[in-house]
């Protein structure tokens, strides 16, 4: 271990207070500190920026064109979807809990992007077919009807044992190869077993078997079972983006010959409706960033509005958080500013700089900034004071330090791997995802994306979620193991903190081939974290877990075959936000 390595090792909490005072000191003790620190801090401006190759804008301000005339939402609209969701809530009523028909509407109802409008009869429901089939043992033999109250309940967050399955495996433990050929029953199974928890293993054994068995029909399947399945295979239920879930769906479902169409009809009338506003929010936050004119004074930081308001409506797509999606767009951008800044431009004298700012939060610490971080500086402090002078006439404003607080650490887990690059050192696997996991942003993001809610949130639930409950941890490890199998060689090319890959090879002399392979198990094993915390009973309300659920499923889905969608937006991301936000389903 270097000198400097062993200072620093010694007082990890202290480095950055000791920097940000070498700034403050009189002259001469500030010139003797800074002969002490030359073995951590010897670079000059050039060399010390480790500058990342972002492609342009892909969307510039195209949506300014969808004014508020064009996506106005008539009242003829208004109407009809009215009338349509009125004959659907009559189905759903006609039909008893019990009926394997109300399961399925059910499921029809989810996939198609309608249940927000259905929540608490969807809820009774669940809650009876749970009820009933804990009273009674199951003895349905029909592995697609198992499967999918099975998916439902758990998906309700009701816990109902895997042992129903054991009906359909032979005395070794393997599915019976009488169920090869059932499509309908593979295709359920494949989507139950993503409700998992650990211990489960007739799950894992029902995920391999149906993976295996689903990609060999694709050949010989026509559409659209064809797509159904491929889709399924690449973007399972539990882990897509609902919104994008719902709008590949519609596509589906009308291509089946079963399908109802007064179902259909609903699920188009509503996702166009829908649009609509999402458009319009869009359309009025790229004029708030076109003013902001941040592009151009940063103009080294990834620029992605778009693609920001994407991963937003991931978390929420339904109308009543509008405001919240707003606000979280905000400061998802800053979020991701942050992240060039201290990854892909400012130096190492720079960024003790800024991280003292960000403590301080203080709009005179400006003063200390290089000026290229003072536009971007005061637009965080502006931020959060709109947010908390529109919140304060609800009684809410004290949501905000919480977004605060988790600025300020996340600043801190940034700097702290900007210490490990200017120190030229790779900690080991536990200390870089201590670390890591706060530095992904889904903590800020999980906490931010709350505030503009207008559900009734305790301090407790506040507290809880800046406490790193086991959900938030596992969603975050998703979100940086998957964006480091992606991005670590790119990122070691231009001057990058070690990733985790680097991290592991480093401390157990493994390949990077073994390092994905542990990395990827650990991604699954996230998962199944967060299927138990899902599962009553739940320290918080539903739609607080289902926020963080979601930024799992917003990683899942850009992240996909891994592809960093969001820093690489030009393909994948670009045709997701294409379905989503340009093209209107057609009626």
């Amino acid at each position: 271990m270097s000198g400097a390595m062993a200072a620093f090792s010694m007082y990890p909490h202290s480095l950055i207070n000791f920097n940000i005072w070498r700034y403050t000191c009189e002259p001469k003790v500030h010139s003797l500190k800074r002969k002490l620190m030359i073995p951590l801090l010897a670079m000059d401006a050039n060399s010390s920026r480790h500058l990342a190759n972002f492609h342009s804008n892909v969307w510039g301000y195209n949506f300014l064109s969808y004014t508020s005339q064009l996506t106005e939402i008539t009242t003829q609209e208004k109407l009809e979807v009215d009338e349509y969701k009125e004959k659907v809530m009559n189905m759903l009523m006609e039909i008893h809990d019990n009926n394997t028909q109300k399961l399925v509407l059910i499921d029809t109802i989810q996939r198609l992007g309608v249940s927000y409008h259905f929540h608490n009869e969807i809820e009774t429901s669940i809650q009876n077919i749970f009820d009933a089939s804990s009273q009674h043992s199951e003895n349905n033999d029909n592995l697609h009807v198992v499967s999918l109250r099975f998916r439902l309940v758990r998906q309700q967050g009701h816990y109902i044992s895997s042992d129903v399955f054991k009906q359909f495996v032979e005395s070794d433990g393997k599915f019976k190869k009488t169920l090869n050929n059932d499509v309908q029953a593979l295709l359920s199974l494949y989507e139950a077993a993503q409700m998992r928890v650990h211990g489960e293993d007739i799950l894992e054994e029902a995920l391999t078997f149906t993976t295996t068995h689903l990609e060999s029909m694709i050949p010989m399947l026509n559409n659209p079972l064809k797509v159904q399945i491929i889709e399924a295979l690449s973007h399972p239920i539990h882990k897509v983006m609902p919104r994008l879930g719902a709008r590949k769906y519609i596509d589906i479902y009308e291509n089946m010959e079963s399908h109802n169409h007064l179902l259909l009809k609903f699920s188009k009338l509503d996702f166009n409706m829908l649009q609509k506003q999402h458009q319009r929010e869009l359309s009025e936050l790229t004029s708030w960033w076109k003013d902001l004119d941040l592009a151009s004074k940063v103009p080294y930081a990834r620029d992605k509005l778009v693609e920001g308001y994407t991963w937003t409506l991931g978390l929420y797509f339904e109308p009543e958080y509008s405001r919240a999606r707003r606000m979280l767009v905000k400061v998802f951008k800053m979020l991701s500013i942050c992240d060039d800044t201290y990854d892909a431009y400012a130096t190492f004298d720079e960024l003790v700089l800024f991280t003292n700012a960000i403590q301080r939060w203080d709009i005179n610490a400006m003063d200390s900034l290089p000026p290229y971080l003072r536009p971007f500086y005061q637009a965080i402090l502006e931020i959060f004071d709109e947010m908390e002078e529109e919140l304060t006439k609800e009684g809410k404003s004290d949501r905000v330090y919480y977004g605060k607080f988790e600025m300020k650490k996340l600043a801190r887990a940034y700097f702290k791997e900007a210490e490990w690059l200017n120190a030229g050192y790779i900690p080991n696997c536990d200390e870089y995802i201590k670390n890591a996991i706060v530095s992904t942003t889904f903590m800020a993001v999980g906490t931010t994306s709350l505030i503009g809610m207008e559900e009734f949130i305790t301090k407790d639930t506040f507290e809880w979620i800046t406490n790193e409950p086991s959900i938030l941890r596992a969603s975050s490890t998703i979100c940086r193991l998957m964006d480091d199998i992606s991005d670590h060689e790119t990122d070691q090319q231009r001057g990058h903190v070690a990733s985790v890959i680097e991290c592991y090879m480093n401390e157990y002399g493994a390949s990077k081939q073994e390092a994905y392979v542990k990395f990827r198990k650990e991604v699954k094993n996230a998962w199944k974290d967060i299927n138990k915390a899902l599962l009553r009973p739940i320290e918080v309300p539903i739609f607080v877990l289902e926020r963080i659920l979601n930024l799992a499923r917003t990683m899942d889905t850009f992240f996909q075959d891994e592809e960093d969608g969001y820093t690489n937006s030009n393909s994948k991301c670009k045709d997701i936000i294409t379905l989503l936000l340009v093209d209107s389903v057609t009626i």
